[in-house]
C-alpha cells in the first residue's frame, strides 16, 4: 500500500509540475519571464535583435532580391545595352594578377550572394539538409573570397578616391540612361565602380569577420566578448545585424555591378578576361583616362 502511495505521490508531483510549466507559474530562472531576465541585455540589444529578425531582415533581402532586376530589365527594354566596336584599338586595362584576383572574388559572389538570400529564407526552403547545404557553400566562399581582398586594395585603392568627375558622372548616371554615344566624365574607374569597390572592400572584411564569428558561434568567444566588454551572446546578435544589413547593401551593389558589366555595356566583361578595353568604350565611358592616356603617348 505504502508503494502505491508513493507512486501516486510522484505522478501527482510531476504532473503539477508539468502544468506549472506550461502555464508559466512555475517561476524557475530556466522558464517563464524569469528565462528572458536571464538573458544578458535582452531588453535593450535582444529586443531590438529580436524585432530586426523577425520583423525587417527578410523584407530587406526581399527587396534586395527584386529591386535590381526589375530595374535592369526596365533599362533594357526602354534604353538598352550600349554597343561599341570590337575590331579597333585595344587598350591595356588590367594585368594577370589582377584579372585572377578579380575573377575569383566574382565567382566567390557567385556563391556567397545566392547561399546567403538562402540562408535568409531558411523558413521557405524548409531549413534542414538544403539550408545546410547553402550554410556551408557560403563559408568555403567566403575564404575564396578573402584571399582576393587585400590584392585589389593594393592595386586599385589609388585610383579609387573620388574627385569631381565622379560629381558630373552622378549627374548623368554615367550615362546609361540614353543611347547617346557621348564622352562621360571618369577616369580608370567610374563613380559607380568605386561606390562598389569601397563597398565591397571595407564592407567585404566587415562581413567576413562577422561571418566567421556566427559559423563558430557554437565555439568558445569568451576572447572576444571579453575584448569587445560584450557577453558572447550579444556579439552574436551585433554580428548578425551587422552581416545582414551590408549584406543587403553589398547584394544589391553586386547585381548592379554584374548588370553593368555582363549586360548594359555590351562585351564589357570581357576586359576582365582579355586585359584589354576597346578604345571607342574608354574614350566615351572613361575620356578623363583617355585624354590621360593620349598625353602620355600610349593611344
Amino acid at each position: 500500500m505504502k508503494k502505491y502511495l508513493l507512486l501516486l505521490i510522484s505522478i501527482f508531483l510531476t504532473v503539477t509540475s508539468l502544468y506549472a510549466v506550461s502555464t508559466g507559474t512555475y517561476d524557475d530562472p530556466l522558464y517563464g519571464s524569469a528565462m528572458l531576465n536571464a538573458i544578458p541585455n535582452y531588453n535593450t540589444f535582444g529586443a531590438v535583435f529580436t524585432l530586426l529578425q523577425r520583423e525587417w531582415f527578410w523584407k530587406g533581402f526581399l527587396i534586395a532580391l527584386f529591386l535590381v532586376p526589375v530595374a535592369g530589365g526596365i533599362h533594357y527594354l526602354i534604353i538598352g545595352p550600349k554597343v561599341f566596336s570590337h575590331h579597333g584599338k585595344k587598350i591595356f586595362a588590367f594585368s594577370v594578377l589582377m584579372r585572377v584576383m578579380h575573377n575569383m572574388a566574382a565567382i566567390s559572389f557567385l556563391v556567397i550572394v545566392p547561399t546567403g538570400f538562402m540562408m535568409a529564407f531558411g523558413d521557405f526552403f524548409g531549413g534542414g539538409t538544403l539550408v545546410r547545404i547553402a550554410k556551408n557553400l557560403h563559408g568555403l566562399a567566403t575564404p575564396v573570397f578573402a584571399i582576393t581582398v587585400l590584392p585589389m586594395i593594393i592595386a586599385w585603392v589609388r585610383d579609387m578616391f573620388p574627385n569631381s568627375d565622379d560629381i558630373k558622372w552622378m549627374m548623368i548616371v554615367g550615362g546609361y540612361l540614353s543611347k547617346e554615344k557621348k564622352p562621360v566624365p571618369a577616369g580608370k574607374f567610374n563613380a559607380g565602380q568605386k561606390a562598389w569597390f569601397w563597398i565591397a572592400m571595407p564592407g567585404g572584411i566587415v562581413m567576413i569577420l562577422t561571418g566567421a564569428l556566427m559559423f563558430f558561434l557554437n565555439k568558445d568567444l569568451s576572447p572576444i566578448a571579453t575584448f569587445l566588454g560584450m557577453s558572447q551572446i550579444d556579439v552574436l546578435r551585433a554580428s548578425a545585424i551587422i552581416h545582414n544589413i551590408l549584406g543587403m547593401v553589398v547584394a544589391t551593389f553586386f547585381m548592379v555591378h554584374v548588370y553593368m558589366a555582363a549586360i548594359a555595356i555590351q562585351g564589357a566583361i570581357h576586359s576582365m578576361i582579355t586585359g584589354y578595353k576597346e578604345e571607342e568604350e574608354v574614350a566615351i565611358l572613361h575620356s578623363s583616362w583617355y585624354k590621360q592616356l593620349k598625353e602620355e603617348g600610349k593611344v
